[in-house]
């Protein structure tokens, strides 16, 4: 798979999608990726010079490197993330690394918009090490020879320049659309579904399970694959499971997951214990990157099959809010969901009985919606283009 031409051609045919009628209006631009999924390109011409790394690919050769030099339980300290995916590249690839940069996704599609190579935001940087509340990079992450390859980092939804010339032209956009600095795909699910007080907790459904909650306390433990995201003065604490939708497609069509759910009933507690995963390998609550699946003994029953799975996943999605009170971060007291899993109803009242919280469905499900409020934001500060 070509991930990096299918990522541009997507961005492009969602510029082609606006209407022509409203590209006039567009004011600002941004972007959300998956975090940690990372790029190695070339710093003069924005071709890669390795293949992508993707979000949940895990690079056990760099751990041991990279818990030598970080402090103990960073948020780097996980096989899958950026920062060990950036020492694995750099000890395996033996090339000229003189013009190399590291970009995150989102980054690298933003850069195809504003021409302007190296600069990241503060939430995709945190997985290679970036220190959102000092606003840097840590000392013995610049003390490292593969340190000259980071990006500089802005705040997310920061003015990065101008669309360039030749897309604003292709497309009719105006002159002075700005294209902002962007953020990982669940801080943007979290900023869709206007949580704005702590307690208030957003759980993505999407091929995983990503919670965040909004918390005055920051937390950061990798042995639970807990970290904190900066959002303004606040934290966005949680993590991201390996379960979710990916499993349920495995076993299921859309089809057959809606006709089931309907014959659920969602009160009742199933007695059937699953850890549904789609391969090998668990983030959080627990950072274990040898969990194997756990989907037997399966049933004759469908309905009551799919009925164990998904109060497993709930179960999971429970240990993971009790995990972060248990840390020290703020109680949550609301959820609110996003992503395709969002619009199950048995399973949000399932989800409803287990976490023993009221459980929504956010009015916006979609982290592009929260991309663009962050593009709102950027369109709505003083501009500041060099």
């Amino acid at each position: 798979m070509d991930w990096v031409s299918s990522w541009k051609k997507t961005l492009f045919s969602l510029l082609e999608d606006v209407p022509v009628s409203l590209r006039p209006l567009i004011a600002s631009i941004s972007i959300d990726g998956t975090s940690a999924t990372t790029m190695i390109i070339d710093s003069t011409t924005g071709e890669p010079l390795w293949r992508p790394f993707l979000y949940n690919e895990s690079c056990p050769d760099a751990l041991p490197i990279v818990k030598s030099i970080a402090p103990a339980n960073h948020t780097v300290c996980s096989g899958s993330s950026t920062l060990c995916k950036l020492v694995s590249w750099w000890n395996s690839d033996d090339s000229n690394k003189e013009h190399a940069l590291l970009l995150h996704q989102a980054d690298w599609l933003l850069w195809l918009l504003h021409g302007k190579l190296g600069i990241s935001d503060y939430n995709n940087a945190l997985k290679v090490g970036y220190d959102p509340e000092h606003d840097s990079y840590p000392s013995w992450l610049l003390s490292q020879p593969y340190s000259r390859v980071l990006p500089s980092v802005k705040a997310p939804g920061a003015s990065i320049g101008y669309l360039q010339e030749d897309i604003r032209t292709q497309f009719g956009f105006p002159k002075d659309c700005v294209v902002c600095t962007g953020t990982t795909d669940s801080i943007a699910a979290f900023l869709a579904a206007r949580a704005t007080q702590p307690g208030k907790a957003v759980t993505s459904l999407g091929s995983t399970l990503a919670i965040k909650l909004l918390s005055t306390s920051r937390i950061e433990d990798a042995r639970f694959g807990v970290y904190s995201h900066r959002l303004d003065d606040k934290w966005l604490v949680g993590g991201a499971s390996n379960t979710g939708g990916a499993v349920l497609r495995q076993i299921f069509t859309d089809e057959q997951l809606e006709k089931l759910s309907e014959q659920i009933n969602p009160m009742e507690a199933s007695p059937l214990d699953y850890y549904p995963l789609h391969a090998v390998g668990e983030r959080f609550p627990v950072a274990d990157p040898k969990m194997v699946p756990r989907l037997q003994p399966r049933p004759e029953s469908d309905v009551e099959y799919l009925h164990g799975i998904l109060e497993s996943i709930a179960r999971i999605e429970a240990k993971a809010y009790s995990l972060l009170k248990d840390m020290g971060a703020t109680q949550v007291d609301e959820v609110f969901t996003a992503g395709g899993g969002a619009k199950n109803r048995t399973w949000a009242k399932i989800r409803e009985r287990v976490l023993g919280l009221p459980v929504s469905r956010a009015i916006q499900t979609e982290a592009a919606y929260g991309a663009a409020l962050l593009a709102l934001k950027g369109a709505q500060r003083d501009i500041d283009i060099p």
